[in-house]
């Protein structure tokens, strides 16, 4: 089996086309940071250079290596990392309450500590959730468009 490396280009099948996310930084916790991007293809493209300079939908933590050993996800190609793409991005975090189930008290993390900052601004809406997804909820969510300042929590 061979093994994921960093700048790896994986095409994900989804009712809406193929589409691509990029596996930037590995993580201790979190495992594989995926840079998922927001074109859909019809077809396989030519060129992986060009498909990792498509606007991003969102980033989101999964376990790369699984997915492609379970043939669920295939690696199509190993681009280097943009320079846009180089710095580990922000994710948001909080604990719903008991009674609401909505996030009031947010929490702004670096791949390294946390800095509370209550309720969000519009900027930090768009913040990807932290958390490590799975194959069903990555394709459900792009599936639906699904994207973080859309989010109802």
């Amino acid at each position: 089996m061979a093994r994921i490396k960093i700048g790896d280009v994986v095409e994900i099948i989804t009712s809406r086309g193929l589409a691509y996310t990029q596996y930037t930084h590995s993580h201790p916790d979190y495992l594989s940071l995926m840079r998922v991007f927001a074109t859909f293809y019809s077809t396989r493209p030519e060129n992986f250079a060009e498909v990792v300079k498509q606007p991003l939908a969102f980033n989101c933590f999964l376990p790369l290596s699984v997915c492609v050993h379970r043939k669920i996800f295939a690696v199509v190609a190993n681009v280097p990392i943009s320079a846009e793409l180089r710095d580990f991005p922000l994710f948001r975090t909080g604990f719903p309450d008991s009674v609401t189930r909505k996030i009031h008290n947010w929490t702004i993390w670096d791949g390294q500590s946390s800095t509370r900052v209550g309720a969000l601004t519009a900027d930090q809406r768009k913040l990807s959730l932290r958390g490590i997804w799975n194959d069903t909820l990555l394709i459900e969510r792009l599936e639906s468009g699904w994207r973080p300042e859309t989010d109802t929590l």
